[in-house]
């Protein structure tokens, strides 16, 4: 299968640059997989296709303030830092711009020296490994210091850096927001609880490759950036007995979509995981394991994620049902509207 096959056209107009007014007033589409009706509601409407017994599974991760701006401690010569992972201590891998000013050995300071890093290795994918140098406790400090990094498309910057979490956003680790979470609040998590609609959080740090174009011709060339994620038991068990009951696993977003399904048994049980990585690419061809719906944003040209909602819907569906997005004028991408797959 081609990565061109899942290419489309958007009007640049429809990539949202700004979140909604308000969480839960977003726009939703509902895409009913068996008859292929398409429904047009608002995010809060979700209510009405959730049944007593479900469970939905959001993502509780939480964007760190990833971007740094500094500059070469000896010529004053500027850099960027975007962090990626926590290596061991101190060290992280991060990418590096420019590079050619990140040579091995160089030292570079941010926030008027309150954190400074030292080049140690180069990686694989041609970024940085660094060591940290500060005073007090490192989050403290990334938190003066850093900026929430925004996807490429947003090109303004965001009045309250809190709309780029969720409202359940819990664990530290990601340098991108999972984004179908966006819309929740925590009056409509309280009104979906009391309908009897069970709630399991799970933690999938988002990495950069989220936003990393596919870069081969052929799906099946193409290899996913690793990502953390983790599984506890009550989580694991919560999904399990609801499959038990018959009832239905509805993941907030891609990536509670991949942690679900990269900790399944090939019959369909998830098992708890504790400090894992994940690299499971899922595209046309997929058999789902332990997903049944979806709540999703929509996503760019061929993406990744595109691939991903493609293989619950299929491809041809899932551009029929962007098309009709497009027509209604539906907002795009990070800060854009919801779809429910059911």
């Amino acid at each position: 299968m081609k990565v061109a096959d899942f290419d489309y056209e958007l009007p640049e107009g429809l990539i949202a640059q700004h979140p909604a007014d308000k969480r839960d007033e977003s726009r939703l589409l509902v895409y009913h997989r068996q008859s292929g009706k398409i429904e047009h509601r608002i995010f809060k409407d979700i209510i009405d296709y959730l049944e007593e017994g479900d469970c939905l599974v959001i993502n509780d991760t939480r964007v760190i303030p990833a971007r740094l701006i500094g500059k070469r401690v000896d010529t004053g010569g500027k850099i960027e830092f975007v962090l990626l992972n926590q290596i061991q201590g101190d060290r992280w891998s991060v990418l590096v711009k420019p590079g050619r000013r990140a040579k091995i050995g160089t030292v570079f300071e941010f926030g008027d020296g309150l954190l400074k890093a030292k080049i140690i290795d180069r990686t694989e994918e041609g970024g940085r490994v660094v060591e940290f140098e500060y005073d007090g406790l490192f989050n403290e400090v990334l938190d003066n210091v850093g900026i929430v990094p925004l996807p490429p498309y947003i090109r303004q910057p965001v009045d309250n850096p809190e709309r780029y979490q969720t409202v359940y956003a819990l664990h530290r680790g990601s340098v991108a927001a999972p984004t179908a979470g966006l819309h929740f609040t925590t009056t409509l998590l309280d009104k979906i609880q009391a309908c009897g609609v069970n709630i399991a959080r799970i933690t999938l740090h988002v990495g950069l490759g989220t936003f990393r174009p596919v870069k081969v011709d052929s799906l099946e060339e193409h290899r996913m950036h690793s990502e953390y994620y983790q599984i506890h038991s009550e989580a694991a068990q919560l999904i399990n007995d609801t499959k038990d009951k018959g009832k239905r696993v509805i993941a907030v977003g891609t990536t509670s979509i991949r942690a679900l399904e990269s900790a399944a048994s090939c019959d369909g049980r998830v098992i708890p995981r504790q400090h894992a990585h994940t690299d499971l690419f899922i595209y046309p061809g997929y058999r789902f394991k332990v997903v049944d719906a979806a709540v999703t944003n929509f996503h760019l040209p061929k993406s990744t994620l595109l691939m991903l909602v493609s293989a619950m819907c299929g491809r041809e569906e899932i551009l029929r049902v962007y098309q009709e997005a497009i027509k209604e004028r539906y907002r795009f991408f990070s800060f854009g509207d919801a779809m429910l797959i059911i």
